[in-house]
């Protein structure tokens, strides 16, 4: 019966996975072809989508990965050599001597994990502090905010992202990566010395420090953009009830000096992004944290792993939701498809 719920559980995994998989590489196409084949998309704004190309890598790389382990251990009985993990001990598995090959598959997927995470939430961040100089400096939005500053800017980010990734296996030899059976994904694993952690295990509390910095920047910033949304919604309410006159209030009487409606909305659409990635990372974050002193949660870890890879494929759905200039681009990106060749006859 164990080994009947086993196959059953695994089989059902990489269904999610599969299906997950589909998602996020048919989302994210669609969102970069939009981007590469309409004009209208390559803006700074633009640019910094390309949040899309960590997101396919997920689809591509890390979780076809896990279908392919999955698939292996459901139909041989000899695991993969880099499937370290163990149910009494998943994320804290010490090194079998010289069964540890010196590179396996996971020392590329899970690092490309990682920074791929990384991306997206320094990604947002540059979202929103670009949607906020346009919302709180409307007039200089086009002097600060240029194509090449934004390239450079998503340069430094995947960058530093992947650097950041790669920390506890270039700063500490205590590391290895291992496929865990819990999470169904490569993790970071400290080695254990006498049955006891590292002294540098806490290494890892890296992540989530980065990423709840940035969060909490990209809140922060998001709540002075919506602040001076409110105080204009406000005003544009008094002028048309007439009880303000369109010279009061100094600078934000002249209509320049106002935000625009587009760049009011994308403004919430990246508050939403912020929101759902701050959700999605959030079961990570304890998980870690428990990870460092010494707690194994296995069944959540695997719903904090792949709820975080679920987002990969959220990006696309909030922007057909709310973003028009998207929905646009994908429906003349259709209409396009199914116009007839040139100089034939519809």
């Amino acid at each position: 019966t164990l080994c009947c719920c086993g196959v059953l559980n695994r089989t059902l995994a990489v269904v999610f996975m599969v299906s997950l998989t589909f998602a996020i590489v048919v989302g994210n196409v669609v969102t970069l072809t939009v981007f590469v084949q309409t004009r209208q998309s390559r803006t700074a704004q633009g640019y910094l989508k390309s949040l899309a190309i960590a997101d396919m890598m997920v689809g591509v790389l890390v979780v076809p990965f896990s279908v392919y382990t999955e698939i292996t251990l459901m139909v041989t009985s000899v695991p993969p050599n880099w499937y370290q993990g163990s149910s009494s001990s998943p994320a804290l598995s010490t090194a079998m001597g010289g069964l540890v090959s010196p590179w396996q598959p996971c020392m590329l997927i899970g690092p490309v994990f990682a920074g791929c995470t990384f991306v997206s939430i320094s990604t947002i961040f540059l979202m929103t502090v670009e949607r906020s100089i346009a919302i709180l400096k409307p007039l200089h939005k086009d002097s600060l905010v240029t194509r090449r500053r934004t390239l450079l800017l998503i340069l430094l980010s995947w960058t530093a992202s992947f650097m950041l990734a790669l920390a506890p296996l270039m700063f500490s030899s205590n590391f290895t990566m291992e496929y865990n059976e819990c999470s169904r994904m490569c993790n970071y694993t400290p080695l254990l010395q006498g049955g006891h952690l590292p002294p540098d295990a806490n290494i890892l509390l890296l992540f989530p420090a980065f990423d709840f910095t940035l969060l909490g920047g990209t809140l922060a910033v998001n709540i002075m953009s919506f602040t001076s949304i409110r105080r204009y919604t406000i005003k544009r309410k008094l002028l048309s009830e007439g009880s303000v006159s369109e010279t009061a209030g100094g600078s934000g009487g002249g209509c320049p000096h106002r935000p625009s409606f587009s760049d009011i909305k994308a403004a919430k659409t990246i508050g939403i992004l912020t929101f759902a990635f701050t959700a999605s990372f959030s079961p990570i974050a304890v998980f870690v944290l428990g990870n460092v002193v010494g707690y194994t949660w296995c069944n959540f870890s695997f719903f904090a792993f792949w709820i975080l890879t679920s987002n990969s494929c959220c990006n696309v759905i909030i922007y057909s939701v709310r973003d028009q200039r998207f929905r646009k681009g994908v429906t003349l990106l259709f209409q396009r498809e199914q116009s007839p060749p040139h100089g034939e006859k519809s």
